[in-house]
C-alpha cells in the first residue's frame, strides 16, 4: 500500500479526518469537524491551513509559491523551528531554524473527542542524518487539537544520557487583510530586542503597528497577545505556555525580494507572531526529562 492508503487504514476517522497526497507527493492530514477545517503536512508536521467555521479567510498565510518537500521548509502556516532558532551560530554551516521542519514525520495517533474535537499526534526521533547535524537522542511529539480553538503542543523528550539545550519556535504566519491596518495588542511596555539595529533593546510603547520591515524578539512576555484585523473583521488571540519570548516579523518590501518562495507583494498579506524560546530564552532539558511548548489560537468576530 501507499503511505496515504496505510495512514487512512490505520488513522482515518469518519466525518473527522482523512489523508490525501498532494501534487508534490506529500501526504496531508485533512481535518474537518464542527469547528473548523485544518490541513497538516506530514512533511515537517506543518499546519498549512486553519479555517474556522463561519470564516471566509484562512487564519494562516500560505505562499502561492511555497515548496513542499525537497528539503525545503513550507513557506507559511506554522513551521516548527527546532532544535535551534534563527541563524545557526555553531559555525557548522547548518540551515537556519533547525531541521525538524524539513523532514518527514510519523503519524502516531488520531482521536475524535466527545466534544466534537479532532486530535492528531505526529512524532520525530533521531536518525543518522539528524545526529550528524545535532548529536543528541530525542523524541519530539507534536499534538494538534482542532476544537473551539486550535491548540498545539510541541514536546521535547531527552532520551539521551546528558542534558540538551534548545531554542525553538512555532513560526506562525497569520494572514492579514493589509499589513498596515493591523494591531498587535498585549505587548505594551514589554522590552524587545531589535534585529534591525543589532539587537538593541527598546520598550514597546502602545500597540504594535507595522509600517515597514519589523524583526523583534520580545522578552519576558505575557502569556496572551491579540492580533486585531479590522479588514477581516476578526481578533485572533494567541496564548502560549513554555515560552518567555515572542517574535514579531515581517520582511517589508525590500527584504522580501530575495525570497524565491514568496511573491514580492506578499509582505502585505502576513505577519509572523511566533511563540518561541529565542535568543537567551534557552531551554535546558535533563536526561529523561521533557519540555512542552504550547500555543492556542482563538478566532473571534469583531463587533460591527
Amino acid at each position: 500500500m501507499t503511505l496515504e492508503q496505510t495512514l487512512n487504514t490505520e488513522f482515518s476517522i469518519p466525518d473527522h479526518l482523512r489523508f490525501e497526497t498532494n501534487a508534490s507527493g506529500i501526504v496531508m492530514a485533512m481535518i474537518e469537524n464542527q469547528y473548523a477545517k485544518v490541513v497538516i503536512s506530514t512533511y515537517g508536521s506543518h499546519i498549512v491551513s486553519y479555517l474556522p467555521k463561519g470564516e471566509t479567510e484562512d487564519v494562516f498565510y500560505l505562499s502561492e509559491q511555497a515548496i513542499f518537500g525537497e528539503g525545503k521548509a513550507i513557506r507559511g502556516g506554522i513551521p516548527i523551528c527546532w532544535p535551534w532558532f534563527a541563524d545557526d551560530k555553531s559555525g557548522l554551516g547548518r540551515q537556519a531554524h533547525g531541521f525538524a521542519r524539513n523532514v518527514q514525520w510519523k503519524v502516531l495517533a488520531t482521536q475524535a473527542g466527545d466534544d466534537g474535537s479532532t486530535a492528531i499526534k505526529l512524532g520525530l526521533k533521531q536518525t543518522e542524518s539528524s545526529l550528524a547535524l545535532w548529536p543528541h537522542s530525542f523524541e519530539l511529539v507534536f499534538d494538534i487539537v482542532v476544537g473551539e480553538a486550535l491548540t498545539v503542543n510541541l514536546t521535547t523528550k531527552n532520551v539521551g544520557q546528558q542534558p540538551i539545550i534548545i531554542n525553538q519556535a512555532l513560526h506562525t504566519y497569520f494572514k492579514t487583510s493589509d499589513i498596515e491596518d493591523i494591531e498587535i495588542q498585549g505587548l505594551n511596555d514589554v522590552t524587545y530586542l531589535n534585529k534591525l539595529t543589532a539587537f538593541s533593546a527598546s520598550k514597546q510603547q502602545g500597540d504594535i503597528t507595522v509600517k515597514g520591515e519589523i524583526d523583534r524578539v520580545y522578552i519576558d512576555v505575557p502569556k496572551t497577545v491579540t492580533l486585531i484585523d479590522k479588514g477581516y473583521g476578526r481578533d485572533i488571540t494567541i496564548s502560549g505556555q513554555g515560552s518567555n519570548s515572542t517574535v514579531v516579523w515581517n520582511p517589508g518590501p525590500e527584504t522580501i525580494k530575495p525570497f524565491s518562495d514568496l511573491p514580492n507583494s506578499a509582505y502585505q498579506a502576513f505577519i509572523c507572531i511566533e511563540t518561541a524560546n529565542a535568543l537567551d530564552d534557552i531551554v535546558t532539558i535533563a536526561a529523561g526529562e521533557s519540555q512542552c511548548l504550547t500555543a492556542s489560537y482563538q478566532v473571534n468576530k469583531r463587533p460591527n
